[in-house]
């Protein structure tokens, strides 16, 4: 009897569509660009990039897997930083500055996770407010201005991300790297990990099953925005500085798309953390390249929502494959 499996190329692209990007927009920029993007600094200054985006992805692929959305992280970063940089000025603890924006994530995130799932709104109507209402307060609190990092705590508060290891590895990329092993043990090894994806393959069946749907959303969310604060601290502490009107614009973009790319499907329920990853290095390549080959940066949004319809699409035409 022959026990051989045929090779399905379509259930190797459905599963690894986004290895074969990678690779491909790999080679490719390597042909055209070889010597320049092979540079140590290069590869380095691409993982940095995007290693903020990365940590909001984490938190978004979880919300996607749950069949939510959340599209106030960009102003929900902005606010979190601009509350850690007064707290810091204010106080000259980084601990204390650090802390607040952490408590102000959970908070947003607890508060849009509720709405959700308690009050029964679309997390698209919700988000869309939340994102505006941030980016508000933001903007009228500090005159759609921003600020910057002041005090005898600056320089120890500005070398939480400008800290190089050996001198060349940013720790920016560390701490999304060790996100990404917990946040990935998270969803892989933990109930609640494994709800997560219960609940975003089937609500109702989920609920028959005893699991408490509303309070995973509200975790959910609320996971999302301590990740958010996280990103915000970083981001605060590389520039030393946050602005209320441009700090964390078209995030909300990038980390969707990370997480699309990545191959976490929009009608919930399936999704890896490890293909987030993957999907952001992607879009940090796909960046990286169109920046070596002298694109205009005015079209690298329309680029980005290309790919995001594209991803989309692929998804739909191998669940009906599948």
């Amino acid at each position: 009897m022959n026990t051989k499996k045929s090779f399905d190329m379509k259930k190797f692209l459905s599963e690894y569509s986004v290895v074969v990007a990678l690779v491909a927009l790999f080679i490719i920029t390597t042909c055209l660009k070889g010597t320049t993007f092979l540079n140590v600094r290069n590869i380095l200054n691409l993982f940095l990039n995007y290693s903020i985006i990365g940590i909001i992805a984490l938190g978004m692929t979880l919300i996607i897997i749950t069949g939510g959305i959340d599209l106030s992280v960009g102003s929900q970063l902005a606010a979190s930083g601009l509350l850690a940089l007064t707290v810091l000025n204010s106080t000259g603890s980084i601990p204390l500055a650090i802390l607040s924006a952490i408590v102000f994530g959970l908070l947003t995130g607890i508060l849009s996770g509720v709405m959700i799932a308690k009050c029964g709104i679309p997390a698209f109507i919700v988000t869309l407010g939340t994102m505006s209402i941030y980016r508000s307060l933001s903007q009228y609190f500090f005159d759609g201005g921003g600020i910057k990092a002041a005090g005898d705590a600056k320089d120890a508060f500005i070398a939480i991300s400008n800290t190089k290891i050996g001198g060349k590895v940013s720790m920016i990329i560390i701490y999304w790297l060790i996100l990404c092993v917990v946040i990935g043990l998270f969803a892989a090894k933990t109930p609640t990990g494994r709800y997560i994806y219960a609940v975003g393959s089937n609500e109702k069946a989920a609920q028959l099953s005893s699991i408490p749907v509303a309070k995973i959303k509200i975790k959910t969310y609320a996971i999302s925005g301590v990740l958010v604060a996280l990103a915000s601290i970083i981001e605060a502490a590389r520039l030393g500085s946050m602005n209320s009107a441009s700090s964390g614009s078209s995030y909300e973009m990038d980390a969707i798309a990370a997480v699309v790319i990545g191959g976490t499907s929009m009608a919930g329920g399936r999704g890896k953390i490890l293909g987030t990853v993957l999907g952001t290095l992607t879009l940090g390549l796909i960046n990286n390249m169109m920046n070596l080959l002298g694109v205009p940066s005015f079209l690298v949004s329309a680029v980005k929502g290309a790919i995001i319809i594209g991803a989309v699409l692929l998804q739909k035409y191998f669940d009906k494959e599948r």
